[in-house]
């Protein structure tokens, strides 16, 4: 008897190892969108272009998903709208057409699950009310981004299914030793799994690639701070004064279409408002954390710093520099320029910093790797009508003449070499 059932365990245990693993791994590979990573890739790709709730140099994304036919269409329209509006769809070409003709930037290098967490996000934002104010922990009331991720049930069933296994080899193991003392054949007392050379050899192989596996994510992640968001000795609001007040960037950050560095502003730039602007009267404003922050009370702190005495209206003591904490760093061996971007690439801000003038405490939204920068650069098409800096790029612009070529990438005119950005 214990034979047979050793001999049927046996007969069917990679049986039940192959069921198991087609229970786990379909349904371990179907994740959830995540609306947070799609707030991080809208704001990467998209939010130069479209807004949520209002149009922009593109339509207002609410209710996207319900306007297209279907969602593969959808994707393909993302991925290579070009491609959609030859097939001859009527959605695709009345959209195009409503738009003056303009085609939107493909994005190929988007994943569909990369698009479906964009579109999770669009979906969370549509719902909320334009403007609602931030609750006590600094999101929207009856909000919630987070997205749900599986991994960590998919990775409990696993284990316990690998511990299944194993108490079926040990059971296996028992019967067979049983069956042959019945039969009156010795066997040696089985070796305990913490001394079986063969297991002790998986253990570190599993180990090692587990252990290679984080170390060569740490490595590739060192110097990288993505969401870096400091607490600096001023709050600043980009979103009143980018967005509600609509202050130029280039007001405070003049070196930005001028030189290699934005400049963080001079106390001067600031005292050109705040001589007049004593007090905060704008809508309430909140850290990252949720506390309420007194806007007139860190107007004041900069009179502090500048020795301006508001009642007199003259600087009554020296003034100190105000210590900024930089957030966007790159490493020593990498060159950026930020004019060569702002003017011959006419990129705008948030194509790097993000939604920059709905922030209210910066932080660092891209990670800023050489990968980020390398995908933007084979996706993004470069302004090459009409702009001089690319007149010499003489067989290009036959190209597009002759119909060969419909747009140039900054990949097609170098952007991608080493030594543009490592020299």
């Amino acid at each position: 008897m214990y034979r047979r059932v050793s001999i049927l365990l046996r007969k069917h245990f990679v049986s039940v190892l192959i069921l198991c693993a087609s229970i786990v791994i379909p349904f371990s590979s179907v994740k959830a969108a995540d609306p947070a990573k799609g707030k991080a890739t809208f704001q990467q790709n998209c939010a130069s272009c479209h807004n949520v709730h209002k149009k922009l140099t593109g339509p207002a994304l609410k209710g996207v998903e319900d306007r297209w036919p279907d969602k593969k269409l959808l994707h393909q329209w993302i991925h290579n709208s070009a491609a959609v509006l030859a097939s001859g769809d009527k959605y695709a070409n009345d959209l195009f057409n409503e738009y003056n003709k303009t085609a939107m930037t493909a994005f190929p290098a988007l994943s569909d699950a990369e698009i479906d967490d964009i579109l999770a996000y669009i979906k969370v934002e549509g719902a909320k009310e334009p403007g609602v104010k931030p609750a006590a922990g600094g999101q929207a009331e009856g909000t919630q981004e987070k997205g749900s991720d599986n991994s960590l049930l998919f990775g409990i069933i696993t284990l316990v299914l690998a511990v299944v296994a194993l108490i079926l080899m040990q059971i296996n193991s028992n019967l067979n030793k049983l069956a042959s003392d019945k039969d009156g054949v010795p066997t040696p007392e089985p070796i305990p799994f913490y001394k079986n050379k063969t297991y002790i050899a998986l253990g570190i192989l599993v180990l090692f690639m587990v252990g290679g596996y984080f170390t060569i994510n740490g490595a590739i992640g060192l110097g990288r701070q993505k969401d870096y968001m400091p607490e600096q000795p001023i709050f600043y609001s980009h979103k009143v004064h980018a967005g509600i007040n609509q202050i130029n960037c280039l007001y405070c950050h003049a070196g930005a279409e001028k030189s290699k560095h934005a400049m963080i502003p001079s106390e001067n730039i600031c005292m050109n408002c705040h001589k007049a602007i004593k007090e905060y009267a704008g809508p309430e404003l909140f850290t990252a954390e949720g506390k309420k922050v007194n806007g007139t009370a860190e107007i004041a702190k900069l009179y502090d710093y500048v020795g301006w005495d508001p009642e007199a209206g003259k600087y009554t003591k020296p003034g100190r520099p105000i210590e900024w904490t930089k957030i966007h760093n790159l490493p020593d061996h990498v060159y950026f320029n930020h004019s060569q971007h702002v003017v011959a690439g006419k990129q705008q801000c948030q194509t790097c910093h993000g939604a920059i003038t709905e922030m209210d405490e910066v932080h660092q939204f891209a990670d800023l790797s050489m990968g980020w920068c390398i995908n933007c650069h084979r996706t993004t098409k470069v302004q090459f009508a009409d702009n001089n800096y690319y007149s010499i790029f003489e067989k290009l612009h036959q190209d597009i003449k002759d119909k060969k070529i419909d747009s140039v990438t900054v990949e097609m005119v170098g952007g991608t070499e080493c030594q543009k950005c490592h020299y």
